[in-house]
C-alpha cells in the first residue's frame, strides 16, 4: 500500500477484525481475565481511540495503555527544577508545546511564563540553538524530553553547538529509554500482560533487536506496530497468532519504516553525547534503574544541570491523581477519581491529561468521559 487512505480502509478493517475473532475463539483464555495486550506507545493509544478500535475487538481482548508518553512520565520534581531555571533573569527557556503545560508542585512552565519568565515554544532543539546565536547575552536552555525518538536530535544539536563554539546554549536533559521501562512493567507483580504492541517511532532509531529479552526471558510476544488503524489491527492479530501457536517472538509489522538494526547514524550520535544514569525517577512508576540519559563529561559545558543550581527535590503526585496506576495499566483513565472532574485538558491535574499522547487525554477527547458518567 502507498497511500494513507489505504491504511484506513473500513472493509479491510472488517476482515482483520473477523480474523481476530477467529483467532480468539481458538485460544484458551487466561483464567478469570481477558487476553491483555499492552500498547507501549502513546501514539498507539491515540490511534486506538481516534478510530474506535477498542470497540471493534471481542470482549476477550483487553488493551492496556502503557507508559510510552514521555511528557506523561515526567515527575513533578523535574518540572520544578525546570521552572527554577526558567525563572532566572538571564535565561531563555525553550521546549516543546506539551511540556509547557505539565504541572509541577507549584506551577507549570506556562504559569511561569505568565508570571514573567522567558519561556518559548520551539519545534526542535536546533531552533533553540539558533535562538542562542541570536541572543549571545542570554543563556538559552532547551528542556529536552522524550524517548530514543528525540534523543538523537538533541545530541546532534549539542554536537553542532560544540562545532560552532556556541557557549550560551545548554540542555536540561530528561531523556528516557524504553527497554528498562518495559522490563519494569514485566517485573511488576500486579500486572499480567500477555503480549505487546511495540513502539514504532522509538524502533525507527533502536531497531527490533533490543526487545529480544521480552521473548527470550519473559516468554511474551511483541509486534512492533505502525500507527494507522490497519497497522494496529494487523499487529493485534499477529500477537494473537503467536499466542495461539505458543510462540513468543519479536515481529515487525512496521517494516516499511523500522529497520531491524535501527538507525546507525542516530545511534552513533546518541552514544557520543549521552550515557545512562544509574537511576531516574518516573511519575507514577518510581525510580527505574538505567532508564534515564545524562550528558557525558566531554559535553558538560552544554549540560544545564552543571550550569545551574536547581532544587532537585523529589515531589509526590497529588494523592487524588492516579496517574501511576493508569501508566502501569492497572486501571483505565475513567476509573481515576478525578478524571473529567478536577482533571481535564484545560486544567490538568495529572500529566496524562496534558499530552495528546496521554491515555487520559485520549479517553477524554474520544468519549471516555461519557463512559465514566455511565458507570457513575
Amino acid at each position: 500500500m502507498k497511500y494513507v487512505e489505504e491504511f484506513r480502509d473500513a472493509e479491510k478493517a472488517k476482515v482483520l477484525v473477523h480474523e481476530i475473532d477467529k483467532l480468539v475463539a481458538d485460544i484458551d483464555p487466561p483464567k478469570d481475565r481477558p487476553i491483555a495486550i499492552m500498547e507501549v506507545c502513546g501514539g498507539h493509544t491515540h490511534s486506538i481511540f481516534r478510530y474506535g478500535l477498542e470497540g471493534m475487538l471481542p470482549k476477550e481482548i483487553e488493551l492496556v495503555h502503557g507508559p510510552g508518553c514521555p511528557v506523561c512520565v515526567l515527575p513533578m520534581g523535574r518540572v520544578d527544577d525546570c521552572v527554577a531555571i526558567a525563572e532566572r533573569p538571564e535565561v531563555i527557556l525553550t521546549t516543546f508545546g506539551d511540556a509547557m503545560r505539565v504541572p509541577g508542585s507549584k506551577k507549570s512552565l506556562m504559569q511561569a511564563k505568565a508570571d514573567g519568565a522567558d519561556v518559548r515554544m520551539v519545534y526542535s532543539p536546533m531552533d533553540a540553538l539558533a535562538l542562542a546565536k541570536k541572543n549571545p547575552d542570554r543563556e538559552v536552555v532547551f528542556f529536552a524530553i522524550g524517548f530514543e525518538t528525540t534523543i538523537p536530535s538533541t545530541a546532534l544539536t549539542i554536537l553542532q553547538a560544540k562545532v560552532e563554539g556556541v557557549e550560551n546554549f545548554s540542555v536540561f536533559c530528561n531523556h528516557i529509554t524504553i527497554v528498562p521501562t518495559i522490563k519494569a512493567i514485566l517485573d511488576s507483580p500486579d500486572l499480567q500482560i500477555d503480549g505487546f504492541l511495540g513502539p514504532g517511532h522509538v524502533s525507527m532509531v533502536i531497531g527490533t533487536v533490543p526487545y529480544e529479552f521480552i521473548s527470550r526471558h519473559y516468554k511474551r510476544p511483541m509486534v512492533v506496530a505502525g500507527f494507522e488503524p490497519l497497522d494496529v489491527l494487523q499487529s493485534i492479530w499477529m500477537v494473537l497468532k503467536q499466542i495461539k501457536e505458543g510462540r513468543a517472538e519479536i515481529e515487525n509489522q512496521y517494516a516499511r519504516i523500522v529497520p531491524e538494526a535501527g538507525n546507525s547514524a542516530a545511534l552513533a550520535a546518541l552514544s557520543e553525547v549521552y550515557e545512562l544514569r544509574e537511576f531516574f525517577e518516573w511519575r507514577g512508576l518510581g525510580s527505574i534503574d538505567h532508564s534515564g540519559m545524562r550528558i557525558r563529561e566531554a559535553y558538560r559545558a552544554y549540560d544545564a544541570e552543571a550550569k545551574f543550581v536547581t532544587p532537585n527535590i523529589k515531589i509526590a503526585d497529588p494523592k487524588s491523581c492516579q496517574c501511576g496506576e493508569v501508566l502501569k495499566g492497572a486501571i483505565k483513565p475513567w476509573q481515576c477519581k478525578v478524571f473529567g472532574t478536577s482533571c481535564t485538558p484545560e486544567m490538568p491535574l495529572g500529566a496524562l491529561m496534558v499530552s495528546s499522547e496521554g491515555a487520559c487525554a485520549a479517553y477524554y477527547q474520544y468519549g471516555g468521559i461519557k463512559k465514566r458518567e455511565a458507570v457513575s
